[in-house]
């Protein structure tokens, strides 16, 4: 009898060990850079930009090629980032710092804060732009350093501890985010930039688009850098990598906007538990699945969770995972003054975007109306920027849609085609009710109109 005790309680502490094991063997880096389009890197298909840090994390992990953000804004994606929540049900409408002011309501529960309570020891280095700090609240703040890279260095000391509590590390650069810091990079030539179709190909836009490209790979260097340190601390083999950004390029025509160069994004996960590594994956997921699938990595989801967004963990291996073939979007602020609330459904093949105050202008991001491009585009008089006509960009109808199929470039809006009137009227059903789940205040426009 005593010797059956006695191997009774042998088991229960393995067991208790193999437990404490596993939680310590499950570590988060969520990397979050500030606009950055989905075509701009090696592993997007880039050859011009020098991307080796995600480039060597895609070969490791999963890239994504349907991911998006659900608002082209900064604070407001940042929010839905780290909440899991649309940013109209999370109240992070828009801007943080300054005169803006938003900030997600009190109750809301975080991402850094639910990992705590599983202890974890969660720090966050770099930009952080949401508020308020004890609805986001990480237990150290790292010092930003000089670059990414030496950002990254300064992150060895949390990731080298030694410690049997896991770590939750929110590493955010401000690059690419104008203005483009770029030294460190390569100088990229003008001539040899690749300019997406949404954009004017104007020496005005090559040569921002080269500075553009130097400060893509100086956010690339502290990827690279982090990597580097996770191998040496032996965390490589225990670490969930995830790279985003928070939403398009700085340019007007992406950022901003819910068409695709402001909304479909880079997305590289590396899980080291997963079966398969090197995995393209053209599941449509958004930034409200980031929250969820962390903590489901983290075996930290809440009992009752009420997210948004889900995990996609389990899609990681494959490439074509069925069921994963809708996204939605919603877009209310970036600046203070630049109301100009959206909300889409996006299919495979289908868009539908509600320009809720399309009476209005469609308002600038100050950085953007004073870039070269733009201002080159208005001393110019142009009629198109890109393949979008001027004044269609400026003033837009309460309904767009499009077929992505025939017309991936979003210039030819077939809500008012007849011939189209079943598809706009399902979308138009499936808007609503997304609104509805997800409380949406600004559900009531249907009836005003």
């Amino acid at each position: 009898m005593r010797r059956f005790v006695r191997l009774l309680s042998l088991a229960a502490v393995s067991l208790l060990a193999a437990a404490a094991l596993s939680a310590a063997e499950r570590n988060v880096v969520l990397y979050v850079v500030d606009d950055m389009g989905s075509t701009d890197a090696g592993c997007y298909g880039n050859e011009v930009i020098g991307t080796p840090g995600l480039d060597a994390l895609a070969r490791s992990g999963t890239r994504f090629t349907h991911a998006f953000c659900t608002t082209a804004s900064c604070s407001a994606s940042r929010s839905v980032i780290l909440t899991g929540l649309y940013n109209h049900a999370n109240g992070h409408y828009g801007h943080e710092h300054a005169y803006h002011h938003f900030s997600s309501f009190d109750g809301v529960k975080s991402l850094p804060v639910l990992l705590a309570a599983k202890d974890y020891r969660t720090a966050r280095a770099g930009k952080f732009h949401v508020a308020p700090e004890k609805v986001f609240h990480f237990d150290q703040v790292i010092a930003a350093g000089a670059s990414p890279a030496a950002m990254a260095s300064n992150c060895r000391e949390l990731i080298a501890a030694d410690s049997d509590r896991p770590f939750f590390l929110y590493f955010c650069t401000s690059e690419p985010h104008r203005p483009f810091k770029r030294e460190g990079s390569r100088a990229v030539k003008p001539d040899d930039v690749i300019v997406p179709p949404y954009l004017p190909d104007s020496p005005a836009c090559r040569e921002e688009l080269s500075q553009y490209y130097g400060s893509v790979e100086r956010a690339d260097s502290g990827l690279d850098r982090l990597l580097g340190i996770l191998q040496q601390a032996n965390h490589a083999h225990d670490t969930l990598v995830i790279f985003i950004t928070d939403n398009g390029i700085a340019f007007p025509g992406a950022k901003t906007t819910l068409y695709d160069p402001g909304m479909r994004l880079p997305c590289v996960v590396r899980d080291p538990y997963a079966a398969k590594h090197g995995v393209v994956c053209d599941a449509m997921i958004t930034w409200a699945d980031i929250t969820p699938t962390i903590l489901d990595f983290a075996r930290a989801t809440p009992q009752n969770a009420a997210f948004h967004g889900r995990s996609f963990l389990g899609v990681l291996a494959d490439e074509h995972p069925q069921g994963w073939d809708e996204i939605y979007a919603s877009h209310t602020f970036h600046e203070i003054t630049m109301y100009y609330p959206m909300r889409v459904v996006r299919t495979r093949r289908h868009k539908l975007i509600w320009n809720i105050a399309h009476g209005l202008d469609y308002p600038f991001a100050s950085d953007l109306y004073d870039s070269r491009t733009w201002q080159d585009t208005l001393r110019s008089k142009a009629e198109y920027y890109g393949k979008r006509r001027v004044e269609n960009y400026l003033h837009r109808p309460r309904f767009e849609l499009y077929d992505l199929e025939a017309d991936p470039h979003e210039v030819n809006n077939l809500a008012s085609d007849r011939s189209h009137a079943a598809t706009l009227a399902e979308l138009q059903t499936k808007l609503k009710a997304f609104q509805e789940r997800t409380k949406d205040p600004w559900a009531t426009k249907w009836r005003y109109e």
